[in-house]
Protein backbone atom coordinates (compact mmCIF):
# COMPACT_ATOMS: atom_id res chain seq x y z
CA UNK A 1 0.00 0.00 0.00
CA UNK A 2 1.48 3.52 -1.16
CA UNK A 3 2.27 5.68 2.15
CA UNK A 4 -0.21 8.83 1.69
CA UNK A 5 1.37 12.04 0.74
CA UNK A 6 1.60 15.19 2.40
CA UNK A 7 1.55 18.28 0.03
CA UNK A 8 4.36 21.23 1.06
CA UNK A 9 3.41 24.77 0.40
CA UNK A 10 6.14 24.45 -2.24
CA UNK A 11 4.40 22.34 -4.49
CA UNK A 12 6.41 19.11 -3.47
CA UNK A 13 4.57 16.25 -1.54
CA UNK A 14 5.97 14.27 0.78
CA UNK A 15 5.37 10.82 2.88
CA UNK A 16 3.51 11.60 5.71
CA UNK A 17 5.71 9.12 7.93
CA UNK A 18 9.67 9.19 7.61
CA UNK A 19 11.64 6.35 9.08
CA UNK A 20 15.01 8.83 11.33
CA UNK A 21 18.23 7.76 11.57
CA UNK A 22 18.95 9.39 14.61
CA UNK A 23 18.16 8.84 18.35
CA UNK A 24 18.88 4.99 18.44
CA UNK A 25 21.40 5.28 15.18
CA UNK A 26 23.09 8.51 15.90
CA UNK A 27 26.89 7.68 15.32
CA UNK A 28 26.20 4.39 14.30
CA UNK A 29 26.41 2.30 11.02
CA UNK A 30 22.54 2.59 10.04
CA UNK A 31 23.32 0.90 6.30
CA UNK A 32 21.31 -2.35 7.74
CA UNK A 33 18.73 -0.55 9.75
CA UNK A 34 18.13 1.39 6.64
CA UNK A 35 17.97 -1.54 4.29
CA UNK A 36 14.92 -2.82 6.40
CA UNK A 37 12.80 0.21 6.41
CA UNK A 38 13.41 0.26 2.55
CA UNK A 39 12.53 -3.56 2.17
CA UNK A 40 9.09 -2.88 4.43
CA UNK A 41 7.94 -0.35 2.59
CA UNK A 42 9.31 3.07 3.88
CA UNK A 43 10.25 5.52 1.29
CA UNK A 44 11.19 8.76 3.50
CA UNK A 45 14.40 8.60 5.18
CA UNK A 46 15.54 11.26 7.80
CA UNK A 47 19.50 11.80 8.17
CA UNK A 48 21.16 14.33 9.34
CA UNK A 49 25.01 16.07 9.86
CA UNK A 50 24.89 15.94 12.80
CA UNK A 51 24.29 11.74 13.15
CA UNK A 52 27.68 11.55 11.86
CA UNK A 53 26.28 8.51 9.48
CA UNK A 54 24.94 9.81 6.05
CA UNK A 55 27.68 7.66 4.73
CA UNK A 56 26.30 4.51 6.08
CA UNK A 57 22.63 5.99 5.00
CA UNK A 58 23.59 6.21 1.89
CA UNK A 59 25.07 2.60 1.49
CA UNK A 60 21.89 1.62 2.61
CA UNK A 61 20.19 3.59 0.12
CA UNK A 62 22.24 1.77 -2.50
CA UNK A 63 22.32 -1.80 -1.20
CA UNK A 64 18.67 -1.61 -1.39
CA UNK A 65 18.22 -1.19 -5.20
CA UNK A 66 15.21 1.26 -4.85
CA UNK A 67 15.63 3.95 -7.45
CA UNK A 68 16.63 7.35 -6.36
CA UNK A 69 13.25 8.75 -7.90
CA UNK A 70 10.90 6.29 -5.81
CA UNK A 71 12.73 7.63 -2.55
CA UNK A 72 12.28 11.26 -0.59
CA UNK A 73 15.16 12.10 2.02
CA UNK A 74 15.85 14.43 4.22
CA UNK A 75 19.19 16.01 5.74
CA UNK A 76 19.78 18.63 8.16
CA UNK A 77 22.48 21.36 8.58
CA UNK A 78 24.88 21.07 11.65
CA UNK A 79 26.96 23.29 12.66
CA UNK A 80 29.12 25.50 9.89
CA UNK A 81 32.80 24.87 10.14
CA UNK A 82 34.20 28.81 9.07
CA UNK A 83 34.16 29.45 5.89
CA UNK A 84 31.47 26.90 5.19
CA UNK A 85 27.72 27.72 3.92
CA UNK A 86 24.80 25.96 3.86
CA UNK A 87 25.26 25.32 0.02
CA UNK A 88 28.98 23.82 0.70
CA UNK A 89 27.55 21.90 3.30
CA UNK A 90 24.43 19.96 1.57
CA UNK A 91 27.25 19.33 -1.02
CA UNK A 92 29.56 17.61 1.64
CA UNK A 93 26.62 15.63 2.37
CA UNK A 94 25.47 14.96 -0.86
CA UNK A 95 28.95 13.19 -1.18
CA UNK A 96 28.54 10.93 1.36
CA UNK A 97 24.72 9.89 0.58
CA UNK A 98 25.93 9.24 -2.92
CA UNK A 99 22.91 11.28 -4.15
CA UNK A 100 22.65 14.36 -6.60
CA UNK A 101 20.45 16.20 -4.32
CA UNK A 102 18.10 15.77 -1.51
CA UNK A 103 14.17 16.40 -1.31
CA UNK A 104 14.11 17.99 1.46
CA UNK A 105 17.37 20.07 3.63
CA UNK A 106 16.38 21.41 7.07
CA UNK A 107 18.70 23.92 9.85
CA UNK A 108 18.89 21.55 12.35
CA UNK A 109 18.81 23.98 15.41
CA UNK A 110 18.12 27.34 16.14
CA UNK A 111 19.49 27.71 19.42
CA UNK A 112 22.92 27.74 18.81
CA UNK A 113 22.46 30.15 15.74
CA UNK A 114 20.81 33.07 17.49
CA UNK A 115 21.80 36.15 16.01
CA UNK A 116 22.53 34.42 12.50
CA UNK A 117 19.09 32.76 11.67
CA UNK A 118 18.72 35.25 8.93
CA UNK A 119 22.04 34.47 7.20
CA UNK A 120 21.45 30.89 7.50
CA UNK A 121 18.47 30.91 5.71
CA UNK A 122 19.87 32.99 2.90
CA UNK A 123 22.04 30.43 2.80
CA UNK A 124 19.60 27.50 2.81
CA UNK A 125 17.55 29.50 -0.20
CA UNK A 126 20.75 29.47 -2.51
CA UNK A 127 21.01 26.17 -1.90
CA UNK A 128 17.49 25.44 -3.10
CA UNK A 129 18.13 27.57 -6.01
CA UNK A 130 21.37 25.69 -7.16
CA UNK A 131 19.36 22.70 -7.45
CA UNK A 132 21.02 20.66 -4.28
CA UNK A 133 17.37 20.43 -2.57
CA UNK A 134 14.00 20.23 -3.50
CA UNK A 135 12.63 21.71 -0.36
CA UNK A 136 13.86 23.63 2.75
CA UNK A 137 12.76 24.32 5.95
CA UNK A 138 13.67 24.35 9.64
CA UNK A 139 13.89 21.96 12.70
CA UNK A 140 13.45 22.78 16.44
CA UNK A 141 12.15 26.55 15.71
CA UNK A 142 10.10 28.49 18.00
CA UNK A 143 7.64 31.04 16.69
CA UNK A 144 10.06 33.83 17.42
CA UNK A 145 12.79 31.71 15.59
CA UNK A 146 10.05 31.42 12.60
CA UNK A 147 9.55 35.56 12.47
CA UNK A 148 12.86 35.78 12.84
CA UNK A 149 13.58 34.19 9.16
CA UNK A 150 10.42 35.08 7.65
CA UNK A 151 11.66 38.32 7.84
CA UNK A 152 14.27 38.05 4.76
CA UNK A 153 12.78 34.51 3.64
CA UNK A 154 11.91 35.10 -0.26
CA UNK A 155 10.88 31.15 -0.35
CA UNK A 156 8.79 30.11 3.17
CA UNK A 157 10.17 27.27 4.85
CA UNK A 158 8.64 24.12 4.16
CA UNK A 159 8.76 22.61 6.98
CA UNK A 160 9.54 22.77 10.56
CA UNK A 161 10.65 19.71 12.56
CA UNK A 162 9.98 19.88 16.40
CA UNK A 163 9.30 17.67 19.43
CA UNK A 164 5.41 16.82 19.05
CA UNK A 165 2.98 14.77 20.80
CA UNK A 166 0.15 15.50 23.10
CA UNK A 167 2.20 16.50 26.91
CA UNK A 168 3.84 19.87 24.27
CA UNK A 169 0.86 20.26 21.99
CA UNK A 170 -0.36 23.61 24.14
CA UNK A 171 2.60 24.73 24.51
CA UNK A 172 3.23 24.78 20.98
CA UNK A 173 0.23 26.71 19.97
CA UNK A 174 2.23 29.81 18.97
CA UNK A 175 4.32 27.90 16.76
CA UNK A 176 1.72 26.15 15.52
CA UNK A 177 -0.57 29.14 14.51
CA UNK A 178 2.30 30.29 12.30
CA UNK A 179 2.66 27.18 11.21
CA UNK A 180 -1.31 27.56 9.79
CA UNK A 181 -0.22 31.13 8.56
CA UNK A 182 2.33 30.23 6.06
CA UNK A 183 1.06 26.92 5.41
CA UNK A 184 4.38 25.08 6.72
CA UNK A 185 4.10 21.28 7.68
CA UNK A 186 4.62 20.56 11.29
CA UNK A 187 6.83 17.56 11.56
CA UNK A 188 7.21 15.52 14.71
CA UNK A 189 10.16 13.40 16.05
CA UNK A 190 9.72 11.91 19.75
CA UNK A 191 5.94 11.54 18.97
CA UNK A 192 5.61 7.98 20.48
CA UNK A 193 7.49 9.92 24.11
CA UNK A 194 4.59 9.73 26.27
CA UNK A 195 4.05 5.90 25.60
CA UNK A 196 7.63 4.54 25.82
CA UNK A 197 9.41 7.58 27.75
CA UNK A 198 6.72 8.74 29.91
CA UNK A 199 4.75 6.12 31.51
CA UNK A 200 2.18 7.18 34.16
CA UNK A 201 0.80 10.36 32.50
CA UNK A 202 -2.86 11.47 31.82
CA UNK A 203 -2.75 10.19 28.43
CA UNK A 204 -2.06 6.40 29.16
CA UNK A 205 -5.33 5.21 30.01
CA UNK A 206 -7.08 6.93 27.18
CA UNK A 207 -4.60 5.73 24.70
CA UNK A 208 -5.65 2.02 26.06
CA UNK A 209 -9.73 2.58 25.26
CA UNK A 210 -8.69 4.10 21.98
CA UNK A 211 -6.44 1.34 21.31
CA UNK A 212 -8.99 -0.89 22.28
CA UNK A 213 -12.33 0.28 20.32
CA UNK A 214 -9.89 0.42 17.30
CA UNK A 215 -9.29 -3.43 17.79
CA UNK A 216 -12.42 -4.03 17.77
CA UNK A 217 -13.40 -2.13 14.70
CA UNK A 218 -10.63 -3.01 12.75
CA UNK A 219 -10.94 -7.06 13.55
CA UNK A 220 -7.07 -6.83 14.24
CA UNK A 221 -4.17 -6.13 16.53
CA UNK A 222 -3.71 -2.02 16.97
CA UNK A 223 -1.00 -1.02 19.36
CA UNK A 224 -0.90 1.99 21.40
CA UNK A 225 1.87 3.26 19.18
CA UNK A 226 -0.44 2.92 16.36
CA UNK A 227 -3.02 5.57 18.23
CA UNK A 228 -1.10 8.24 18.27
CA UNK A 229 0.55 7.64 14.89
CA UNK A 230 -2.73 7.49 13.80
CA UNK A 231 -3.81 10.75 15.65
CA UNK A 232 -0.38 12.60 13.74
CA UNK A 233 -1.78 11.09 10.28
CA UNK A 234 -5.16 12.75 10.66
CA UNK A 235 -3.69 15.79 11.95
CA UNK A 236 -1.71 16.09 8.53
CA UNK A 237 1.83 16.19 10.73
CA UNK A 238 4.48 14.73 9.50
CA UNK A 239 6.07 11.98 11.41
CA UNK A 240 10.02 10.78 12.09
CA UNK A 241 10.11 7.42 13.67
CA UNK A 242 12.54 4.23 13.90
CA UNK A 243 12.96 0.94 15.44
CA UNK A 244 16.06 -1.62 14.92
CA UNK A 245 13.00 -4.25 15.32
CA UNK A 246 11.36 -5.65 11.89
CA UNK A 247 8.12 -5.54 13.19
CA UNK A 248 8.08 -2.48 14.71
CA UNK A 249 8.72 -1.11 11.44
CA UNK A 250 6.24 -3.21 9.72
CA UNK A 251 3.64 -2.17 12.64
CA UNK A 252 4.44 1.81 11.85
CA UNK A 253 3.70 1.66 8.25
CA UNK A 254 0.61 -0.75 8.74
CA UNK A 255 -0.56 2.75 10.68
CA UNK A 256 -2.53 3.84 7.15
CA UNK A 257 -4.53 0.35 7.45
CA UNK A 258 -5.74 1.51 10.79
CA UNK A 259 -9.54 2.81 11.34
CA UNK A 260 -9.58 6.61 11.67
CA UNK A 261 -9.99 8.43 15.62
CA UNK A 262 -13.16 10.24 15.87
CA UNK A 263 -12.88 14.26 16.41
CA UNK A 264 -14.39 13.41 20.22
CA UNK A 265 -10.96 10.87 20.38
CA UNK A 266 -8.97 13.42 19.06
CA UNK A 267 -9.85 16.27 21.32
CA UNK A 268 -9.70 14.12 24.17
CA UNK A 269 -6.37 13.15 23.49
CA UNK A 270 -5.30 16.91 23.34
CA UNK A 271 -7.53 17.46 26.46
CA UNK A 272 -5.50 15.04 28.54
CA UNK A 273 -2.62 15.69 27.04
CA UNK A 274 -3.04 19.51 28.30
CA UNK A 275 -2.35 17.79 31.64
CA UNK A 276 0.89 17.54 32.11
CA UNK A 277 3.42 19.73 30.17
CA UNK A 278 7.12 17.32 29.70
CA UNK A 279 9.45 17.94 27.07
CA UNK A 280 12.00 14.64 26.73
CA UNK A 281 14.33 16.27 24.39
CA UNK A 282 14.88 19.73 26.23
CA UNK A 283 18.28 20.81 24.88
CA UNK A 284 16.41 21.44 21.85
CA UNK A 285 14.26 24.27 23.26
CA UNK A 286 15.02 27.65 25.39
CA UNK A 287 14.83 27.24 29.33
CA UNK A 288 11.11 27.34 30.24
Amino acid sequence: MPTSLLTLNDGTKAPWIAFGTGTALYSKDAQQSVIIAIQNGFTHLDGAQQYQNEDSLGAGIAASGKPRSELYITTKLGNLQPGDTPKSAIEESLRKLGIDYVDLYLIHHALPNVGRLKDLWIGMEEAKNAGLTKSIGVSNFTADHLNEILEVATISPAVNQLEVHPYVWKALQPTLSLHEKYNIVTSSYGGLSPLVRGRGGPLDPLVERIRVRLEHARGSTVSEGQVLHKYFQQKGILVVTTSAKVERVQEYLDTENVPELTPDEIKDIETAGAKLHKRFFPRNWPPE
